[in-house]
Order: C-alpha cells, then structure tokens, then sequence
C-alpha cells in the first residue's frame, strides 16, 4: 500500500518528516517498508527543455528524416535529427538535450551527441510518451505559441516530487488501506502528546439537482451483498482528468484512465472504499440486481477475457438480469464508462469478505477492491465515499447529481461490544498504565467507552475494525499506541532447565550451514506454498500427491510442495534475470505429500512431511582474473560438497551404496543409499526441460538430502577408534580397456568383493575416451592402495593381490588391460 506524504498532509496537520512519519506508523503496527522519492513522471524530465524549431530541411542522406535546428535558450542553435512526419519550423517542441536520461518502463537510456546518416545530432525531439506524458506516439508533441524557450521541461508541466511511504499491510489491518485510515492511526499516536486530529473532506454540499434518473437496487443474495448504495449523474463530460488528479493517482503508482474512473480510483485510495462506475444507459428497465447466476454463465471481464461464472460468484445485473460486474472485484467489458459516456451510475456497498475472497481466488483476480473488500471495509463509511465521488465527478466531469441516493441496507452493522479487565492490561503489557491514558488511546483509535469500573472497562469497537472484537486485541490496540518502546524489559530473565535431544538437530544443521557459508553457499528461505502445476504429469513428484489448497491466495500458491527444487530454480532465475549468474545456494524446509490409496484411520494420516536440505550450483566455479581463467562448475563440484557434509555427520562413504538415476527430475546423477535401499541423498544434473521452463540457460546441480532420514541415521551413530597403520601401505594402479556402459561403481564393487582384506581404497584418476579405442569402449586408469595391519606387503603378495583382480575384472565385465 503506497502512501504519499503530501497527499497524507491534506487530511492531518503534521510538521514531521516522511522519515519520522514512516517511524511512527511502524511503531503503530503499519510497517513501513520503504520511503522513496518520486516524481510524478519518472525521471521528473530532468535535462528536458522547451525549444523553438528554427529550421527543418529534409536530411540529405534519407527520406524520412528531417535535419532541424532547434533554439533552447543556449548561446547556441542545437542541430538535431528527427524522424517524426510532423516536425515543422515554428514549432514548440520538448527537446532532450545531450546527457538526458529517459526512461522506457524500466529500462533508461541516456541521450548522446551522434551522427546518424552522417549528419550531427545534439539531442531529441520528443513525443508525449518518450518523456512520461501518455501512450501517444503520433508524432512529437508540439507546444502552444506561448510557450517560453528555454523553459525547464519540469515546471513547463509542472511536475511534482513526492515521498512514497510503503506500508506493508498485515490481513488483519485493513482500517490502514487508504490516506484517511493512515492519517487517523498517526493522529491517534500523536494525539498522547499534542493536540491534533485527522480531518475528512467535507461532503456537506451534496445533494440531488434532480430525480430524473432513478435506478432501483434489489440484493437477491443478501448473504453476500450485506449493504448495497448508489447515486446517478447525468450530462457528464469523459476526458482527461484535471492535473492535480493524474499527479495525486501517478505519484502512488497508478495510471490515469478518465475523470470519472480516476475519481472511483481516487476515494478509494483516500478512504478505502471501492467503488464502481457503471454506464448508466446499460441498465436496463433501470434497475441494479445484486444476486449470484448459475454455474457455467458466461461472463466477459474488463480484460476481455471470458470467464465461466461459479454458482456462488455475487454479480452485479440490470434489470433484465444481464450481468454487468463480478461483484466487488472485477467490471465487465461493456458496462463502464466510455468516451461516449454521458450518464453514469457509481456503486458503493459492502459485500462479504468470503464471498468475495472465494470469487478472486478462483478467477485468479486480484483487484484493489477484492484486496480490501475481502479483508473487511468500512459498512459505514459507504454513504461517505458515494457522497465524496459524486462531488469529485460534479468538478473534473460536470453533469448534476440526478438521482437521491439509493441505500438498500436490510441488516444494518452493529458495533462490537467488548469488556477488558485492568489487571488483564497489566498482565498482558507487562506494565500498568493510568485508567486516564487508556481511556484517552480508546477514545483516539474511535473506540467507545460505554461504562468503567474500578476493575473493568466497557467499550464498542466500531465496524470497520474487524480485526478488534475480542478482549485481548483491544489490549493490542492500546499498547500499539501507547508504545511498545515505553514498556521497558526486565531486568532479569527467568529460564528453565531443558532436555537437550542428541544429537541436537539445530545445531547439526548449523554445523552444516557454517560449512556450505564457508564454501560460497548462500542461504535461501522459499515459501512453503507453491504453484500445483510445476507436478502436472510428473513421475518423480506426482500431481495426486500434492497437497491442494483449498482457499488459495493465488493460482502460483495454490499447493504445498513437494520438493526443494523449483523453489531453488525461481531464485535461480530471478538472479539470473539480475545478471548474476554464478550461484551457490542451500535451503533447508519441508516439503509434503498426500498419501492416497491407503488405510487410514484419521483424516491427518493421508498427509506426511518431510524435512530436507537442498543444494543448488550452476554458473562458473569461481571469477576469471589475469592468471587464472573462470571455470564452470561441474557435476564434481556437486558431489565433493555432497561427501564432505556426510563425512562430517560422520558417513563412511566407501560403505554407502551408490547408484545411478536419470528420471525427470535429475536427468543423470547418482544416490546415495543405506544398505536397506533408504536413501540419504540424491544429486545431479537438473533436467532440461525444467531449466527452459524456468527460463535458466546454464547446467543446474542440484543435491536433495533426506535429512529426516540423515538424523535418524546420526543418531545411530557410534564413535570408535582403531590404532594408526604401524606398516606401510602400497599403490598400485592398473589401466583397463572397458565397455562404454561400464561404470566406475562397478568396478570399485568387483576391487571390494575380489580382496576383503588388504584393500583399503580404489581410486579413478584418469579417463580416455577416443577414436584410437574401439568403438563402444573407454579406458579407466584405476589407483589401489593395499596394506597388511600385520606385516609389511611383499612383491609376491601384491603381485598375487592384483592378479586376482585382473581376473576378477575380465570375467566379470570384459576388462582388457592396456
């Protein structure tokens, strides 16, 4: 939620810097999350000037460019080419001049001094949206007469600058969406130490000039639409909004539409209400039907996207029962409000925050009226924002308000009555706070106080805080404004003795995030939630084992996974995108399964979840420099991380069993099992297919632990030692000529079988592929150390040693030795 400081100032007297402002919110429970300046062009068309064209020649060198000069109040006429069809001496024009930056959505470029078609250009003649203005691309904006040469650009349009407060809105505060809600939150804070209040605009002046276009409002699903208003306006004008409107709706990020949705746009921001304008001339018999529509209805949304209507999706109908609008989230294509518009129909209510919810989530629509009518609006404040749009339209669009105001509210909304005890306020807070300066935060946050006695305190919390209603968040609500910096902390702490589990899984899993940290690794944290369809098809990871959320907050959340890995590639490619290409990254989580097709006695018992720990490596293993260039990093890299954190949970490597995967999720890697097949870890090239679906290039190596399982192993673990070697060990090595599908493992496991007891390590140290070997066989150069605990190893002894494994391997696999 943007709020600027300016616009915030219109509705509470204040003297603080955004700075200090943005403190107080924090402090208050609206968190800030940042304060920027801005301007309401982005940019602020710094560097631009008004110009006068002096001359313009067609260029010699094209026909389709013009060679101008241009007069922007400098000692010197500019030379500049342009390529619009409209460009003509006498104009006034707006003119980059050579070092400007001008800004296309996201992307800036800087104006320079070059030649094109070898002729000199000194700058840039601009058209209203290379400088912010509009979407108009018709040729370069050409200036009134009275335009000054010379003239800043910036004051020309008299662009504003502004600070953005950014409240990071938690569900529970939607009081403080809108400027009125956040400068009613700082006056209550300030209020404990000065004299001051917020002021709403004054919507006294409003009243109907006639009744010559009445519309009937029938709510048909009263258990959505609880309160349901409207005003007509007739003889209005569509056109551009005045400046002051496109600057206040710019500077909190919105883009300006018309007069009349701006204003809807506009007291929706100011109050937190949304509203809706409706052509009037499409309500049909003159009438409004607030009710739900059958399953499987047609409707076709602003987006121009035609959407299959659920049974409970509230919809806002004319008289012929036509829908217009999903209540309370989006318009429909053929309703709103048009250039041709001349009488319109502006909707304010208060729907059902689960209704609404439900709608969004499964058209995957989130709009700024779902946001705040599915957390709860204000049922009082409807009358309020109907009143204030209706005057706003009268000013930017003319017309006269045609119609009373139709309010059809058939259960109106009480108040919250709560009774807080004093000495739960003191047990709560940690301190005792004056019954007068409660009192007086109740009063400041516009709760009630009915009755006070010596223990309790009566009050009615108004409708629009529905976060407030139990005896505990009124307790909140006076600590957040009473200070939580006032409550000052013990001076001593009271602890516990606690069992300590071994071994102690958080400090294992620190052991290891102090080793990948120590190793470039950074650490991330993803969301638990995910999106369903990464598991569409899968064989790994299957779709009907996902857990499905039932109420999603969005389509991309919409399941919990079951894997490390996709969280790992969206951060992967979000880096990426920033030009960061050489990651090494971990996270530790869980992830969850649904257990179908089994007897289960509880509900619970069809889920699981598992804790993991997940590696990711791609880019280069480390930065080029003058001696040493970069170097990629390889599936090795990987696996040397993947052994040194079992080494140091204490794994024997030799004694794991190791085997190969390839499936859709690691397209060739290996796993690491337990003799019983229970796997400790599985790593390997990330599949293709799910690199370009993440839009990745580069090779991704990815490690996923089981490190439930790799804890439970832990915990069996014992310690024991063995004396060191007192005779020397010896290395022999063989070279063997090997079929193409022959794998190292093999190998290893024919060495350990072949001699039990004086092998003591088998080794790959080179590999040869190549056109001087037959075809389908590759040469593996194999290193065995041997020693004898007992004695000291004889020529004979060896010799018979590596004999028999000479045997071993071309019975078994075929080998030649080389």
């Amino acid at each position: 939620m943007n709020i600027a400081y300016s616009w915030l100032k219109e509705y509470i007297e204040i003297d603080l810097t955004p700075q200090e402002v943005g403190n107080i919110l924090t402090q208050t429970g609206l968190e800030v999350g940042s304060i920027d300046e801005v301007e309401t062009i982005k940019g602020g068309l710094k560097g631009l000037v008004i110009g006068e064209v002096k001359t313009c020649t067609p260029h010699p060198n094209s026909d389709h460019l013009s060679k101008t000069t241009v007069d922007v109040g400098a000692d010197n006429l500019l030379d500049i080419v342009c390529g619009a069809p409209n460009v003509a001496a006498g104009q006034k024009v707006v003119v980059a001049t050579v070092g400007t930056t001008l800004y296309d959505g996201d992307n800036a470029f800087k104006i320079k001094k070059s030649k094109i078609r070898g002729e000199v250009s000194e700058g840039m003649i601009c058209a209203e949206d290379e400088i912010g203005l509009s979407q108009n691309h018709d040729g370069i904006m050409v200036l009134d007469k009275s335009a000054k040469i010379g003239t800043q650009a910036a004051q020309y349009f008299n662009v504003e600058s502004d600070y953005i407060i950014e409240v990071d809105l938690t569900p529970n505060r939607i009081d403080g969406a809108s400027h009125i809600g956040v400068a009613r939150d700082l006056a209550a804070f300030l209020k404990q130490n000065r004299d001051i209040s917020y002021q709403k605009p004054s919507v006294d002046s409003f009243k109907a000039d006639n009744t010559n276009l009445p519309i009937d409002v029938e709510i048909g699903t009263p258990e959505a639409c609880h309160r349901y208003a409207g005003v007509t306006i007739s003889g209005i004008e569509v056109k551009e909004s005045p400046e002051w409107l496109q600057n206040r709706l710019r500077s909190i990020g919105l883009t300006p539409i018309n007069n009349v949705v701006d204003v809807t746009n506009f007291v929706l921001f100011e109050t937190g209400q949304p509203l809706h304008a409706f052509d009037a001339s499409h309500l049909k018999n003159n009438k409004i039907i607030v009710r739900t529509l059958p399953g499987g209805t047609k409707f076709t949304t602003l987006d121009e996207a035609e959407r299959e209507l659920h049974a409970d999706d509230l919809m806002i109908c004319n008289g012929e029962i036509t829908p217009m609008c999903i209540g309370g989230v989006f318009g429909g294509v053929d309703s709103g409000v048009k250039e041709t518009t001349q009488n319109v129909f502006i909707e304010s209510a208060w729907f059902d925050p689960v209704y609404i919810r439900k709608t969004a989530r499964r058209h995957g629509l989130n709009t700024d009226a779902s946001f705040r009518f599915e957390r709860g609006t204000d049922p009082d404040g409807v009358i309020y924002a109907i009143k204030r749009a209706a005057l706003l339209i009268k000013e930017v669009a003319g017309g006269v308000i045609s119609s009373e105001i139709i309010d059809v509210y058939p259960n109106p909304a009480k108040p919250f009555d709560v009774e807080i005890s004093l000495a739960n306020v003191k047990r709560l807070i940690g301190i005792e706070i004056p019954v007068n300066t409660i009192k007086n935060i109740l009063k400041a946050l516009e709760i009630e106080v009915v009755k006070s006695t010596n223990d309790t305190i009566l009050v009615t919390v108004p409708p629009y805080r529905v976060d407030v209603q139990r005896e505990a968040d009124v307790i909140e609500e006076i600590l957040r404004i009473y200070g939580y910096n006032n409550v000052k902390p013990e001076s001593h702490v009271n602890s516990t003795i606690q069992y300590s589990p071994k071994p102690n899984p958080e400090k294992i899993k620190n052991l290891v995030s102090d080793f990948l940290a120590s190793n470039g690794f950074n650490e991330i944290w993803s969301n638990s939630l995910t999106r369903a369809s990464y598991y569409e098809n899968g064989e790994t990871f299957k779709a009907e084992n996902t857990v499905s959320i039932f109420n999603p907050l969005s389509q991309d959340l919409n399941s919990m996974r079951q894997t490390l890995l996709f969280d790992g590639l969206e951060a992967i490619s979000r880096n990426v995108k920033f030009q960061n290409h050489d990651l090494r990254m971990f996270e530790f989580g869980n992830t969850y399964f649904k257990n179908e097709g089994k007897n289960l006695e509880k509900p619970l018992d069809k889920y699981s979840e598992e804790f993991h720990l997940g590696l990711f490596v791609t880019g280069n293993k480390n930065d080029g420099n003058w001696t040493t260039p970069a170097q990629p990093s390889t599936f090795f890299n990987l696996k040397s991380y993947v052994e040194n954190i079992l080494a140091k949970l204490g794994f024997n490597i030799e004694k794991l069993k190791i085997e190969s995967v390839s499936n859709d999720i690691i397209s060739e890697g290996l796993i690491y099992k337990r003799g019983d097949g229970k796997k400790f870890v599985e790593f390997g090239f990330v599949n293709d297919k799910l690199l370009k679906d993440a839009e990745i290039d580069n090779n991704v190596f990815f490690a996923d632990f089981n490190w439930d399982f790799v804890m439970q192993q832990i915990a069996n673990h014992k310690i024991s030692y063995t004396e060191l070697p007192k005779f020397p060990s010896v290395r022999r090595d063989l070279a063997l000529l090997i079929d193409q599908d022959i794998t190292f493992s093999i190998l290893k496991e024919i060495a350990q079988k072949t001699e039990r007891k004086l092998l003591r390590s088998v080794d790959i140290f080179d590999v040869y592929k190549g056109d001087k070997l037959p075809a389908g066989k590759k040469s593996y150069a194999l290193s065995f150390v041997l020693r004898d605990d007992e004695k000291t190893l004889n020529d004979k002894i060896i010799d018979k040693t590596m004999q028999r494994l000479i045997v071993s391997y071309e019975k078994q696999v075929g080998a030649q030795l080389r």
